[in-house]
């Protein structure tokens, strides 16, 4: 086997550079080191990356000053928000109906989004029937223009066309077309 794998620990976004396009690159194919302890042609070239400086989250600290009053504040105020994101859960799977949560400003952001979300499948909705109305519309239209386009009775004209060619013994196929008759029917007039 030769040596041509990346072993990188995963996720490979954590990265700065597009790593995928720099195994591509070099020829490489990238396998998740946090999946395989197995290092069997690993390569010996690889090239260097660097890991994004994510901000920490903030973390809140609550001293035992005995203030439980605020820890229990705090606490609900969590409750709050969790339900009001379980809701918009439920409403994006469709358990429910979309409703704005009240309160918290993750259960406000995520209605907003679902919200827009939820405009624009109804303006495609929209846009797409009124598509399928047009495109109905117009398979009419070509089914009748197709309908007059055609002869009305392409037996007689073929019987018409064959009489003549008859008349003037010139030989035809037996399922020749109309266009072909037609032609050898004019060639006789030229003629």
């Amino acid at each position: 086997m030769s040596n041509k794998i990346w072993y990188l620990p995963g996720p490979f976004h954590q990265y700065r550079e597009d790593v995928k396009a720099l195994a591509k690159e070099h020829g490489l194919r990238i396998i998740d080191a946090n999946i395989t302890e197995s290092r069997d042609g690993e390569a010996d070239d690889v090239p260097e990356v660097t890991v994004r400086q994510v901000e920490p989250a903030p973390v809140l600290l609550i001293a035992d000053s005995g203030d439980h009053a605020a820890l229990q504040e705090l606490i609900d105020k969590l409750n709050a928000e969790r339900d009001g994101v379980v809701l918009l859960i439920e409403a994006a799977e469709g358990l429910t109906e979309l409703e704005h949560p009240g309160a918290g400003e993750l259960p406000i952001r995520l209605f907003g989004a679902l919200k827009a979300i939820h405009e624009g499948f109804e303006t495609l909705t929209v846009e797409r029937n009124n598509l399928a109305g047009e495109v109905e519309s117009l398979r009419g239209e070509v089914a009748r223009l197709k309908a007059a386009a055609e002869p009305v009775d392409n037996a007689e004209k073929i019987a018409s066309l064959k009489a003549q060619l008859d008349s003037a013994n010139v030989t035809y196929r037996a399922n020749a077309s109309v266009e072909s008759l037609e032609k050898a029917v004019a060639d006789l007039h030229q003629a």
